[in-house]
Protein backbone atom coordinates (compact mmCIF):
# COMPACT_ATOMS: atom_id res chain seq x y z
CA UNK A 1 0.00 0.00 0.00
CA UNK A 2 2.74 2.44 -1.21
CA UNK A 3 1.30 5.87 -1.77
CA UNK A 4 4.23 6.28 -3.79
CA UNK A 5 2.67 4.07 -6.25
CA UNK A 6 0.82 5.67 -9.44
CA UNK A 7 0.18 2.74 -12.30
CA UNK A 8 -2.76 0.69 -12.04
CA UNK A 9 -0.81 -2.45 -11.63
CA UNK A 10 -3.08 -4.54 -8.91
CA UNK A 11 -0.22 -6.05 -6.55
CA UNK A 12 -0.86 -9.14 -4.66
CA UNK A 13 1.77 -10.68 -2.63
CA UNK A 14 1.35 -14.61 -1.47
CA UNK A 15 3.21 -15.62 1.64
CA UNK A 16 3.43 -18.94 2.25
CA UNK A 17 4.61 -21.61 4.24
CA UNK A 18 5.37 -24.71 1.64
CA UNK A 19 6.43 -27.64 3.11
CA UNK A 20 4.53 -30.33 1.40
CA UNK A 21 3.15 -32.13 -1.58
CA UNK A 22 -0.15 -30.95 -0.83
CA UNK A 23 0.69 -27.24 0.26
CA UNK A 24 2.56 -26.68 -2.78
CA UNK A 25 -0.66 -28.17 -5.01
CA UNK A 26 -2.41 -25.39 -3.00
CA UNK A 27 -0.43 -22.68 -3.81
CA UNK A 28 -0.57 -23.50 -7.03
CA UNK A 29 -3.73 -23.31 -7.50
CA UNK A 30 -3.65 -19.90 -5.38
CA UNK A 31 -1.35 -18.43 -8.34
CA UNK A 32 -3.68 -19.65 -11.43
CA UNK A 33 -6.91 -18.68 -10.15
CA UNK A 34 -4.70 -15.18 -9.22
CA UNK A 35 -3.76 -15.08 -12.83
CA UNK A 36 -7.05 -16.41 -14.11
CA UNK A 37 -9.14 -13.31 -12.20
CA UNK A 38 -6.77 -10.52 -13.38
CA UNK A 39 -7.27 -11.84 -16.79
CA UNK A 40 -11.25 -11.76 -16.43
CA UNK A 41 -10.88 -8.27 -15.01
CA UNK A 42 -9.11 -7.75 -17.58
CA UNK A 43 -6.48 -5.86 -15.11
CA UNK A 44 -2.72 -5.62 -15.01
CA UNK A 45 -1.32 -8.10 -12.36
CA UNK A 46 1.54 -8.26 -10.28
CA UNK A 47 1.80 -11.41 -8.32
CA UNK A 48 4.58 -11.86 -5.77
CA UNK A 49 5.02 -15.10 -4.53
CA UNK A 50 7.38 -14.85 -1.37
CA UNK A 51 8.37 -17.72 1.43
CA UNK A 52 7.25 -17.07 4.58
CA UNK A 53 11.02 -16.80 5.87
CA UNK A 54 12.17 -14.08 3.46
CA UNK A 55 8.93 -11.92 2.62
CA UNK A 56 9.96 -8.76 4.34
CA UNK A 57 8.05 -5.45 5.22
CA UNK A 58 8.95 -3.76 1.87
CA UNK A 59 7.09 -6.76 0.19
CA UNK A 60 4.26 -5.87 2.58
CA UNK A 61 4.18 -1.97 2.03
CA UNK A 62 4.37 -2.60 -1.78
CA UNK A 63 1.16 -5.09 -1.61
CA UNK A 64 -2.25 -3.89 -2.92
CA UNK A 65 -3.92 -7.37 -1.07
CA UNK A 66 -2.12 -10.29 0.52
CA UNK A 67 -2.76 -14.28 0.51
CA UNK A 68 -1.23 -16.02 3.16
CA UNK A 69 -1.11 -19.86 3.57
CA UNK A 70 0.79 -22.10 6.03
CA UNK A 71 0.55 -25.58 7.30
CA UNK A 72 -1.41 -26.07 10.80
CA UNK A 73 1.65 -27.56 13.11
CA UNK A 74 0.09 -28.97 16.48
CA UNK A 75 -2.61 -27.00 16.64
CA UNK A 76 -1.45 -23.22 15.28
CA UNK A 77 0.28 -21.65 12.55
CA UNK A 78 3.84 -22.41 11.26
CA UNK A 79 6.94 -21.31 12.62
CA UNK A 80 7.79 -19.45 9.55
CA UNK A 81 4.49 -17.67 9.17
CA UNK A 82 4.47 -16.58 12.86
CA UNK A 83 8.37 -15.34 12.01
CA UNK A 84 6.59 -13.54 8.97
CA UNK A 85 3.96 -11.92 11.16
CA UNK A 86 6.92 -10.66 13.86
CA UNK A 87 9.55 -9.08 11.03
CA UNK A 88 6.32 -7.29 9.15
CA UNK A 89 4.33 -6.08 12.14
CA UNK A 90 6.28 -2.93 13.41
CA UNK A 91 7.40 -1.67 10.66
CA UNK A 92 4.28 -1.89 8.93
CA UNK A 93 2.07 -0.59 11.79
CA UNK A 94 -0.04 2.07 11.13
CA UNK A 95 1.35 1.82 7.57
CA UNK A 96 -1.00 -1.03 6.08
CA UNK A 97 -4.38 -0.30 8.14
CA UNK A 98 -7.39 -1.83 6.18
CA UNK A 99 -4.94 -3.70 3.67
CA UNK A 100 -6.90 -6.58 2.02
CA UNK A 101 -5.97 -10.13 3.10
CA UNK A 102 -7.54 -13.83 2.61
CA UNK A 103 -5.40 -17.04 3.57
CA UNK A 104 -5.51 -20.74 3.71
CA UNK A 105 -3.91 -23.46 6.24
CA UNK A 106 -3.32 -27.37 5.66
CA UNK A 107 -3.73 -29.11 8.28
CA UNK A 108 -4.24 -33.01 9.04
CA UNK A 109 -7.03 -32.07 11.70
CA UNK A 110 -8.38 -29.37 13.17
CA UNK A 111 -7.27 -25.84 11.88
CA UNK A 112 -9.63 -24.13 13.60
CA UNK A 113 -7.13 -22.80 16.54
CA UNK A 114 -4.73 -21.73 13.40
CA UNK A 115 -7.46 -19.55 12.33
CA UNK A 116 -8.02 -18.11 15.11
CA UNK A 117 -4.23 -17.36 15.70
CA UNK A 118 -4.37 -15.61 11.99
CA UNK A 119 -7.39 -13.71 12.87
CA UNK A 120 -5.88 -12.47 16.14
CA UNK A 121 -2.64 -11.34 14.32
CA UNK A 122 -4.28 -9.51 10.78
CA UNK A 123 -6.72 -7.80 13.44
CA UNK A 124 -3.80 -6.33 15.39
CA UNK A 125 -2.31 -5.02 12.41
CA UNK A 126 -5.82 -3.90 11.62
CA UNK A 127 -5.52 -5.84 8.16
CA UNK A 128 -8.83 -6.31 6.81
CA UNK A 129 -9.99 -10.06 5.84
CA UNK A 130 -11.71 -10.56 2.48
CA UNK A 131 -13.19 -13.85 2.62
CA UNK A 132 -13.62 -16.81 4.81
CA UNK A 133 -10.50 -18.57 5.76
CA UNK A 134 -9.82 -21.97 3.38
CA UNK A 135 -9.38 -24.74 6.16
CA UNK A 136 -8.12 -27.68 4.41
CA UNK A 137 -7.85 -30.91 7.03
CA UNK A 138 -8.75 -33.71 3.78
CA UNK A 139 -8.16 -33.92 0.98
CA UNK A 140 -8.16 -31.47 -2.11
CA UNK A 141 -11.54 -31.86 -3.69
CA UNK A 142 -13.08 -29.62 -6.05
CA UNK A 143 -15.06 -27.50 -3.26
CA UNK A 144 -11.17 -26.64 -1.76
CA UNK A 145 -10.39 -25.86 -5.48
CA UNK A 146 -12.90 -23.62 -5.74
CA UNK A 147 -12.79 -22.10 -2.26
CA UNK A 148 -9.37 -21.23 -3.15
CA UNK A 149 -10.12 -19.69 -6.87
CA UNK A 150 -13.05 -17.34 -4.90
CA UNK A 151 -9.90 -16.61 -2.52
CA UNK A 152 -7.44 -15.93 -4.97
CA UNK A 153 -10.07 -13.46 -7.10
CA UNK A 154 -11.44 -11.77 -4.03
CA UNK A 155 -8.01 -10.61 -3.51
CA UNK A 156 -7.28 -9.11 -6.77
CA UNK A 157 -10.34 -7.51 -7.10
CA UNK A 158 -9.38 -5.83 -4.04
CA UNK A 159 -5.72 -5.46 -5.19
CA UNK A 160 -7.38 -3.84 -8.12
CA UNK A 161 -9.86 -1.15 -5.55
CA UNK A 162 -6.78 -0.44 -3.94
CA UNK A 163 -4.64 0.44 -6.64
CA UNK A 164 -6.76 2.18 -8.26
CA UNK A 165 -7.86 4.20 -4.84
CA UNK A 166 -3.81 5.37 -4.65
CA UNK A 167 -3.95 6.55 -7.86
CA UNK A 168 -6.80 8.46 -8.22
CA UNK A 169 -5.19 10.18 -4.66
CA UNK A 170 -2.01 10.93 -6.14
Amino acid sequence: MCPCQTDNVSRVLIVHHTVSPPLAELLDIVKKAATTAAAELGTPLELQTRPALTASPLDVLEADAIILGSPVNIGTISGALKHFFDGVYYPSMDETDNLPVGYYLHGNSDASGAAKAVDKIIGALKWRRISAPVLVTSGIDQGVREELANLAALAVLAATQTSLAQTDGS
